[in-house]
């Protein structure tokens, strides 16, 4: 597990997202020489789609960017994943199809490897926890308990909402990814109190006819 710290855009490149809708302007500049070298190339590449020209932005911190996966998955409910979270979608999707195949496994310690520390935990009765490390070790069964196992077995990249710099989220907000300064999202809340609120939801609506995916 790792201690959160939200990663931030570099400064120049929020300059550059602040115009995304049109091409980057030639009077920005970067003292440092790969600095201009990517304004240079958002420059060239900016397109009027925002969603393009995040992708662009968070292309430019990978050594391998998965571009056509990004390009097709980037739209989710919320907008899109690379300008609210500043990650790419196949960031998220590694992250999420880590935490499926855990929770599909029993495998404990390949969950913690995806939690954030520290952990805020909203338990049932709507009581806010920030836990370390320790404390989440030792209140492993609680936290994740058969239900947040099961919305962690069916987690699924298109039923994922994102919120502009607050993170994403799955099971109306039962469980939130925040990325952390390596580019890497993170469980960071899991909230007990919503996941109980989004079965009671389902349930009212298979009784009504109108079953529908929760977000």
């Amino acid at each position: 597990m790792t201690a959160y710290r939200l990663r931030p855009f570099p400064a120049l490149l929020l300059g550059a997202l602040a115009t995304a809708c049109s091409p980057v302007s030639s009077g920005t500049t970067s003292d440092d020489p790969k600095g201009q070298e990517l304004l240079q190339t958002v420059e060239a590449q900016a397109t009027p789609d925002p969603g393009e020209n995040c992708l662009l932005m968070v292309w430019s911190e990978q050594d391998d960017p998965n571009v056509e996966f990004d390009r097709a998955h980037d739209a989710v409910k919320g907008g899109a994943i690379s300008c609210a979270t500043g990650a790419s979608p196949s960031q998220f999707e590694a992250a999420i199809a880590s935490l499926r195949d855990a929770a599909r496994g029993g495998d404990r310690g390949r969950i913690l490897e995806q939690v954030g520390i520290p952990l805020l935990y909203i338990d049932e009765n709507g009581e806010r926890h920030e836990l370390s490390e320790d404390q989440i070790d030792t209140l492993f069964e609680e936290i994740f308990d058969e239900e947040m196992l099961s919305v962690l077995q069916r987690l699924d990249l298109s039923r994922m909402t994102v919120e502009k710099d607050q993170g994403a989220f799955f099971e109306l907000g039962s469980l939130w990814l925040v990325v952390d300064e390596q580019g890497r999202p993170r469980v960071m809340t899991v909230n007990r109190q919503a996941l109980d609120e989004a079965a009671e939801t389902a349930r009212d609506q298979a009784e009504r006819g109108l079953g529908r995916p929760l977000d």
